[in-house]
């Protein structure tokens, strides 16, 4: 029975990712069949309830922190934040070194924002943009744009994936980002060597542009516009509390955008529940997006898939699978067993968040260590997730710049954190 439920589950995930139908309808079934997996366990509909409220729960500060992130990647656009951030950068990029740059910058971005999807959609819409002007092969830049914006997902305090993680782990965001920090330096370094030598040998031909010219047409771009994103890196190195550090540069975005940017309040309080819409049809490509309601879609994901934890829990449904990734981890070490299973996972599941949480559930018994718990989904799942063609973690950030999906097997810096681990299976 358990392994009909599982099958029925995985062919609706399969079903929507080839049919491009929404993740949300699966997850949506996937309450059905597991409500009725534990019925046939003679689980009152009472108790089935109280299971699916209970895997709700846990994820409520991630919750709260989704719509903190809708609220604060809108005003950073109303206020000038990202503007002035892409329209300096785009100014770094050279044409003989455009693939390393835009690895940088993408990292850069994401780490401030916390998304990959965001990050494609700013920065790397204008890496893409200028990548084109120049000649230069999409397939490479749209590599770089994901290994980057995946570095930031992975690592930023205001990472939704890193603040699962945590609250799953009941970890501290910060000592995780430290530790991801150590396990990346080497796969960092060696992803820069690699874009340094394959831009060097790229074709490309010289171009031209003034970012200023087109962002000043729409946008003061003053320095005080950066304070909101300086804010983020000034108190997430002094360890204050996520929520406490957004809801500032959230605080300093608003007042910008209304006396610096001249958008009225009534203006800005829409901007930052339905998403900036650029005026001009040049940059509405780079920068319309964000608001909380750009962050119901994957709060509804969040929900549905946490859903699912207390029942598979209750009902021993994953029971048959846990026993057997124990014994494979035995002979491959916890890491090893972690990362067979965050595959496994983000082939069916089709999303970032559904690996972290399943992968997680799967390998709680071949480790005691939530820290190690902690560090080992970051370089597993987290990462993992964007190199499954059909996932939309990878497709839809390489969908937003309009790269073909052979850029996936650029994206080194995805395989090389979890080739590094594997080498050092035991140092970290």
């Amino acid at each position: 029975m358990n392994i009909f439920a599982l099958g029925l589950f995985c062919m609706a995930l399969v079903l929507c990712a080839i049919f491009n139908i929404s993740i949300l309808y699966a997850l949506g079934l996937g309450v059905i069949i597991f409500s009725l997996y534990a019925k046939s366990k003679k689980f009152t509909w009472s108790k089935i309830f109280q299971l699916i409220f209970s895997g709700i729960k846990t994820t409520k500060n991630i919750l709260i922190v989704f719509m903190l992130i809708g609220l604060l990647t809108a005003l950073w656009r109303s206020c000038g934040t990202i503007p002035t951030i892409i329209c300096y950068a785009a100014d770094l990029i050279h044409p003989g070194i455009f693939i390393l740059m835009t690895f940088f910058l993408n990292c850069f971005v994401s780490l401030l924002t916390g998304t990959s999807f965001g990050t494609a959609a700013t920065i790397g819409v204008i890496c893409m943009t200028m990548g084109a002007t120049a000649h230069i092969n999409p397939v490479l830049i749209g590599g770089a744009v994901l290994s980057g914006a995946y570095f930031g997902d992975r690592c930023s305090p205001v990472s939704t994936s890193a603040l699962l993680v945590s609250e799953l782990t009941g970890t501290n965001i910060f000592g995780n980002i430290k530790k991801m920090l150590q396990t990346s330096l080497i796969p960092f370094i060696t992803t820069s060597i690699l874009y340094f030598v394959i831009g060097s040998f790229s074709y490309y031909t010289e171009y031209s542009t003034d970012m200023h010219k087109l962002f000043e047409q729409e946008f003061n771009l003053h320095w005080i516009t950066i304070i909101p994103a300086a804010i983020i890196l000034i108190l997430s190195l002094f360890k204050i509390n996520v929520k406490i550090t957004m809801l500032s540069s959230i605080a300093f975005a608003f007042f910008i955008s209304i006396s610096v940017q001249h958008t009225s309040t009534i203006d800005t309080i829409r901007i930052m529940i339905t998403g900036y819409n650029a005026n001009s049809s040049e940059l509405a490509p780079m920068l319309n997006g964000g608001g909380m309601i750009s962050m119901l879609k994957v709060a509804a994901i969040v929900c549905l898939s946490s859903s699912y934890i207390d029942i598979f829990q209750q009902t021993g449904l994953l029971d048959f699978i846990k026993e057997f990734i124990s014994k494979l981890s035995i002979k491959i070490k916890s890491y090893g067993g972690m990362l067979i299973t965050s595959i496994l996972a983000a082939t069916i599941s089709c999303n970032q968040t559904l690996t972290i949480m399943l992968t997680h559930q799967l390998c709680k018994k071949i480790g005691n260590d939530n820290k190690k718990t902690a560090i080992n989904l970051e370089d597993t799942a987290v990462i993992i997730a964007p190199l499954i063609p059909w996932s939309i973690a990878g497709a839809v950030p390489l969908a937003s710049i309009g790269a073909p999906a052979e850029s996936i097997l650029f994206a080194f810096l995805l395989y090389i954190i979890p080739l590094w681990r594997c080498i050092h299976i035991n140092k970290y």
